[in-house]
């Protein structure tokens, strides 16, 4: 599919999905790709830690794909950045702090100098092929969050980035109502949008409202030690809990190499240039437990994160009854099992959790309804796309634009190549897509055979069998037989003893010419022995069969 006198849309991620961000802009035979995320695995995944966009469409049309422009640095967004720039093969552009993260994952991935990453200064604007992009920020739980403005001679659109309003963000100076509404009297035809809370009744709220409620949360734990964890890359909720360690006379001390990571790349591009000195982990733990305030990732429950390890006493924080963690980040879904394993060791230990049902310590990156209603009202687009959602909160939001006076909507999911210009939006055909999976060092199909076969052992165990028959057929050594996950416990070798005889009963069952077919043999042995496993256990295990000639 080549791209004519016409605009495309084609998200090969994000749409039906949270996270994962992968959308394509085709025009006048050329593609522009906007973000290159992935997401983290789940239990559906064993053994898989990444999974990304199956970017097989683009891949094949590689020779007319010109470029990657980066909204912002959240993994959902440039995630995939390190494992397909190289294959992609053209330049990547980035503002300053997204660009600065970028490159360090360029270089531990040892691309750097095989990647064109180009810097693209705040509020600027570029041009390639067809496409006029201009940077546009916006709030988020992120520095340097981006809308873009992209102009195509078949119509301007205004692609939203992740997002949301807000009077006192703390970091970065986001675009004002009379710029946006600028932007839409110059004529919006399809404004791409965020639609992650459109569930939300309320606006998201101010990042100055947290910083309020931290102060007072924090200002009531006078004498306690007090380990406070957040997203790392939410800039501006570090610069909060600056400044409330200050306000309340506690020293700052900063546990995760994430946050070491965002703090650099911070200062760096200009930010958190008030940043008090930091105090080491020792240094902390000297200190007065009142005279401290921790810093920690992990807040999503990850297992290698300081704040497990702070719970799971084995980091240099130590917590005692009577402290306090606050969580300071949404929980994200998927996580809750994890998080709640770590609550319950802190509440095991005494220590006091605080969220934000206690008070005002966090809030959202996407935006509520009032916050879209506002957004359609200035940009005032002819149609409506809505992305970064499960299909529940994109048909939402389609809803929500159309009673707000959006007349054009439309629904589309991964892989949907939807042509909004000229007489859009509408769906032209489905292309390839997928998920793809980081698999210890190799990128394979989510949907390959060797994750199904690893669901399968994870669900219901392996038997192996293992004999030697003869040319002729006949049983020529015992029948070794092992199993691994069955439920069996105590009746295992009644199992095996029975299971056993089964194979050997089965073998000598074998008549004509399948007596010398060893794959006739192999496969009577495989069901024989799966029969007696489900008939001792009630699983259906994966069987091997190790058949050699005796």
């Amino acid at each position: 599919m080549k791209p004519g006198k016409e605009l495309l849309f084609l998200a090969l991620g994000g749409s039906g999905e949270i996270g994962m961000n992968v959308n394509l802009y085709g025009c006048n035979g050329k593609w522009l790709m906007v973000d290159l995320g992935m997401t983290f695995a789940d239990a559906h995944y064993p053994g898989v830690d990444l999974v990304f966009a199956d970017l097989s469409f683009i891949e094949e049309r590689q020779k007319d794909l010109l470029g990657v422009v980066l909204t912002h640095a959240h993994e959902d967004h440039i995630g995939a950045v390190p494992y397909f720039a190289l294959e992609l093969g053209v330049p990547l552009y980035a503002t300053p702090f997204t660009a600065r993260l970028v490159q360090e994952k360029l270089n531990e991935a040892g691309i750097a100098k095989q990647v064109d990453l180009k810097m693209v200064p705040n509020d600027s604007s570029l041009s390639i092929g067809p496409f006029d992009i201009r940077y546009v920020p916006l709030a988020h739980s992120i520095a340097e969050g981006n809308a873009l403005v992209i102009d195509t001679p078949y119509g301007r659109i205004f692609h939203t980035g992740d997002w949301k309003l807000d009077d006192e963000p703390l970091i970065g100076v986001p675009a004002t109502a009379d710029e946006l509404t600028e932007i839409g009297e110059e004529g919006v035809l399809a404004l791409v949008c965020d639609s992650t809370n459109v569930f939300n009744p309320k606006a998201s709220g101010s990042e100055g409202a947290v910083r309020e409620g931290l102060l007072e949360m924090v200002g009531g734990l006078a004498g306690k030690r007090v380990v406070v964890t957040t997203f790392a890359s939410n800039v501006a909720r570090l610069q909060t809990l600056a400044e409330v360690a200050e306000a309340t006379g506690r020293k700052l001390c900063v546990a995760g190499r994430s946050l070491d990571r965002i703090i650099g790349v911070a200062k760096a591009s200009g930010y958190l240039k008030s940043f008090p000195e930091t105090v080491s982990m020792d240094e902390a733990m000297d200190l007065p437990r009142g005279q401290v305030l921790v810093m920690a990732t992990g807040g999503q429950g990850e297992a290698r994160a300081a704040l497990a390890r702070i719970a799971g006493d084995s980091h240099p924080i130590k917590l005692d009854k009577g402290d306090a963690v606050l969580f300071s980040s949404r929980q994200i879904p998927g996580n809750e099992i994890a998080i709640g394993r770590i609550q319950n060791q802190l509440a095991e230990k005494g220590v006091e959790i605080l969220t934000d049902r206690q008070g005002m310590i966090h809030v959202s990156g996407h935006p509520g309804r009032p916050e879209l209603a506002a957004l359609y009202s200035w940009i005032k687009p002819q149609m409506l796309v809505p992305v970064h959602g499960e299909l529940r909160h994109m048909a939402e939001q389609a809803r929500f634009g159309k009673a707000e006076g959006i007349k054009r909507t439309i629904v589309q999911k991964n892989g949907d190549l939807v042509r909004l210009a000229p007489d859009g939006p509408h769906k032209i055909t489905s292309v390839r897509n997928g998920r793809l999976v980081l698999d210890g060092d190799i990128i394979s199909p989510a949907d390959g055979g060797t994750l199904n076969a690893r669901r399968k052992l994870a669900e219901n165990g392996m038997v192996t069998a293992a004999l030697a028959v003869s040319r002729d057929g006949k049983l020529a050594s015992k029948v070794e037989i092992a199993a691994l996950g069955l439920p069996l416990e105590e009746d295992m070798d009644d199992f095996i003893t029975e299971a056993q005889a089964d194979v050997q009963k089965a073998v000598l069952a074998i008549k004509g010419d399948k007596k010398r077919d060893r794959e006739a043999i192999a496969e009577t042995v495989r069901l024989t022995v799966r029969r007696a496993a489900q008939r001792w256990s009630g699983k259906k295990p994966v069987v091997q069969v190790m058949l050699r000639e005796g």
